[in-house]
């Protein structure tokens, strides 16, 4: 089982669940923590006996989420959400947990986010992308993202035309 630097330590509870990644390293991981995954949790609940296997997630990806799931379940949990100043800290290091992984992590730690089913971390990383995008024009995106635009000039105008709220003045 890969530790977690920094965060192997921290205990739950008792019980464990064995998470197996695609690349065929594995996990053992507090069960609330795996809980903050709906997929996971839906695999509990109806008595999933031994390691589950993440067919769509690299250990690399994993111990990113991992890591945001443990976070938000040991010092984020449930007793600190009246608390504001527990919120100020749970948005600072949400903020330098995705600002702090590159774009290719950023692209796999949505697929994973999707895929386990954590809205959390899902709507964090895609915020980030939002960021990203801000303010910039069609045609930076397409190039952000390696978009091929297949339309013809007249064509472009006249979506233009019919959107110009989306493309301003």
């Amino acid at each position: 089982m890969d530790p977690i630097p920094g965060l192997s330590k921290l205990t739950v509870s008792s019980k464990k669940v064995v998470l197996i990644c695609s690349d065929g390293k594995s996990f053992e991981i507090d069960e609330a923590v795996a809980r903050k995954s709906k997929l996971i949790s839906n695999m509990v609940e109806v008595g999933c006996d031994g390691p589950i296997p993440l067919q769509d997630v690299t250990g690399k990806i994993l111990e990113k989420v991992i890591e945001y799931c443990e976070k938000h379940v040991v010092e984020f949990g449930p007793a600190e959400l009246d608390d504001e100043e527990a919120e100020k800290k749970r948005r600072i290091w949400d903020r330098e947990y995705i600002y702090g992984v590159d774009e290719e992590t950023l692209y796999y730690l949505i697929l994973a986010a999707n895929y386990l089913s954590i809205g959390g971390l899902l709507s964090l990383a895609c915020r980030r992308v939002a960021d990203y995008i801000k303010d910039k024009t069609p045609e930076e995106v397409r190039q952000i993202f390696g978009i091929e635009n297949d339309f013809t000039p007249e064509e472009e105008e006249a979506a233009r035309k019919q959107a110009v709220w989306a493309f301003g003045p």
